[in-house]
């Protein structure tokens, strides 16, 4: 059972009758509590072990924390990422699961050491695709952390999905808890079961150097809510006040060391530790925020690590975060003195890649990536042993055991029959293209001259369209799709084929005059900039006339929005702000779309991290036998060519 107890930490109510006596910080942390906050003790858990008592002196305490988050089921590394190394642009493998459980196993020996993952470690590879969390939980327990906080994406396919990946965390020797203290599921549910533990616990404690250390675990409430899947019956308190009470309450056992893990994102980590009393340490994920100095290696980062914030109380508050996808490992170092305050915070985070490396070959006109020597490797190797904020690893020879048993599976998994499609679902990149990718598809002989254009584009879109929970139309661009679809069964594979990118879904929150504006860009960026065809614009719940003969600005008309509620058609309101679900590549502006590239960076969407190609697979599963949506559902209603031919 997911939150079955250790050795090494205990659940209990506190002693609301007979508090034990208190020390200094603790009656200074509790002194003008609400009443309503002292009855929160009766509510939350707390935790105590070890032979400390609340009243006992206390000693001063260093604290170190190895932290990653949002590894949303990337297990394997990155190839071909470009880094500066010793100033030179070089191609490295970046992260992979293996790599990390290498770097936590040399921790081993680290005084004091805690291993936390702050949360959505499912959604976003074939891994969760095929395994549903399963191959991230056995690939945990390669690491066995003291703790985990559910993310926003444990919850993308439901409690029961999530239950089923705590199962798989607590099979192994690790028994890992999972922490949680605003989220309330109802009893009966899947993570709250009917004569059984609940797989959530708001705290636990772990002693640690003789003392006593509090672990507090928080989940982004309306996100959670908004863009999963959780049951109707789970609840989702405000963040600031459930965590107040659950450090109140083990502050009330003399618990004086409290961590609080969190997954909602950096900017909202340092607002909450202003409005807490007795918190020390936020561990968080959400935002994939990667803090520290990363200059000298050309990448960006969004803060100092650990960024430094004051609790209510005006006491220092150690922040850490990770970045994403096992690409980086946080080691944070907390000291605190004698009365439980931090006095000091430091470590690093640091990337983790491997020790092949590939430069550019300065020979010829056209300088290519060129493996590097072994010499030359471990040359590099051993100058990137002096730089902190990079870590050159070897897998774990077990943990890529394990992965390799998953990966094997994947591939059989690809071969697996998904359903059938009852008609040709034709490729078009422009409707009166001059060529057709479909010719040697039965069915699609006349497809490029028809107005309709790609049926597997438009198929796509609509897919996205079920699959967001908030949008209100999704965008497709057309060289996205790769292949048609010909009648008959399909594979996995086939819709590996027709989407087979590592794309997630975005969703935007756009003006109607910006959603003109970047399908507009879409049409300019091949009719007027020469670049590639697939930049043009496909889309479901929402549809157009379109005039290629007409200049940018004016190509678009009678653009109309499909109501998910009633299906009807109603006029793009230019000053309505509206949701727009596309991929990740569209949404950072790539393809041509310019206008949404601001929009993207400056912060106004959710990353949904939905595979792409899952939510196509999970449409054909909802509907059946895939076909042709209804001609007055296509983006493209009618549309005159450049050359000024109404298409049919």
């Amino acid at each position: 059972m997911a939150g079955k107890h250790n050795g090494e930490f205990a659940l209990c109510l506190p002693a609301a009758m007979n508090l034990p006596a208190l020390p200094l910080r603790t009656l200074r942390r509790l002194s003008g509590l609400a009443a309503t906050a002292l009855g929160a003790l009766l509510l939350a858990a707390c935790a105590g072990v070890g032979p400390q008592g609340g009243d006992a002196p206390s000693r001063p305490l260093e604290l170190n924390i190895a932290h990653i988050n949002d590894h949303h089921s990337q297990l394997d590394g990155f190839p071909a990422t470009e880094l500066l190394l010793d100033g030179v642009p070089t191609q490295v493998e970046l992260g992979g699961f293996a790599r990390q459980t290498a770097l936590f196993k040399a921790l081993a020996g680290t005084p004091n050491l805690l291993k936390l993952h702050a949360g959505d470690a499912m959604t976003g590879s074939l891994y969760y695709t095929f395994f549903k969390g399963k191959a991230d939980a056995r690939m945990m327990n390669t690491i066995c952390f003291d703790a985990f906080v559910p993310g926003n994406h444990e919850f993308d396919d439901g409690d029961a999905t999530l239950k089923g990946f705590l199962d798989e965390l607590a099979m192994g020797p690790c028994q890992t808890p999972t922490l949680s203290a605003n989220i309330v599921p109802q009893a009966g549910s899947p993570l709250a079961p009917a004569g059984g533990k609940p797989y959530l616990l708001p705290s636990i404690v772990k002693e640690i150097g003789g003392e006593r250390v509090g672990l507090v675990g928080i989940t982004i409430a309306g996100k959670t809510r908004a863009s999963s899947r959780p049951l109707p019956g789970t609840q989702f308190l405000d963040e600031a006040t459930a965590a107040q009470a659950a450090i109140d309450a083990l502050t009330a056992q003399g618990v004086r060391h409290i961590v609080l893990m969190t997954h909602q994102g950096y900017a909202a980590d340092q607002a909450l530790a202003a409005k807490l009393t007795g918190v020390d340490v936020i561990i968080g994920g959400d935002s994939h925020t990667l803090l520290g100095d990363f200059s000298a290696h050309g990448v960006p980062s969004s803060g100092p690590y650990p960024t430094v914030a004051k609790n209510k109380s005006g006491e220092p508050v150690c922040i850490g975060q990770a970045w994403e996808y096992g690409k980086a490992l946080g080691l944070m170092n907390v000291k605190f003195d004698p009365q439980g305050r931090v006095s000091q915070c430091g470590g690093q985070a640091a990337l983790v890649i491997g020790d092949r490396f590939k430069r550019k070959d300065a020979a010829g006109a056209t300088p290519v990536w060129q493996p590097l020597s072994e010499a030359e490797s471990q040359r590099l190797v051993v100058t990137q042993a002096g730089m902190p904020a990079v870590r050159v690893v070897t897998p774990d020879a077990d943990a890529a055991r394990t992965l390799a048993a998953f990966a094997g599976q994947v591939n059989t998994e690809k071969a697996r029959l998904i359903g059938a499609a009852s008609e040709p679902l034709c490729l078009v990149r422009v409707p009166g293209d001059s060529t057709n990718p479909s010719a040697g598809v039965a069915g699609c002989a006349a497809a490029h001259t028809l107005a309709r254009g790609s049926d597997v584009a438009q198929v796509v879109a609509e897919a996205f369209l079920r699959g967001s929970r908030r949008a209100d139309f999704a965008l497709q661009n057309a060289g996205g799709v790769r292949v048609p679809v010909a009648a008959g069964t399909l594979s996995m594979n086939t819709a590996f084929t027709v989407l087979p990118f590592t794309n997630v879904l975005i969703e935007l929150d756009l003006t109607g005059a910006e959603v003109l504006a970047a399908l507009e860009d879409g049409v300019a960026n091949h009719l007027d900039r020469g670049q590639s065809s697939g930049s043009h614009p496909y889309a479901a719940g929402l549809r157009w006339d379109l005039d290629m003969s007409a200049p940018k600005g004016q190509r678009f008309s009678k653009v109309q929005v499909r109501s998910k509620a009633t299906g009807g058609w109603t006029p793009l309101d230019p000053a309505r702000t509206y949701v727009l679900v596309t991929n990740d590549f569209v949404a950072a502006g790539k393809d041509g779309f310019t206008t949404l590239g601001p929009i993207y960076a400056a912060g106004r969407f959710v990353n949904t991290y939905l595979l792409y190609t899952q939510t196509f697979v999970d449409y054909l599963s909802a509907t059946g036998p895939l076909a042709r949506p209804p001609r007055a559902d296509y983006a493209h209603q009618k549309v005159i060519t450049r050359g000024g031919v109404t298409l049919p």
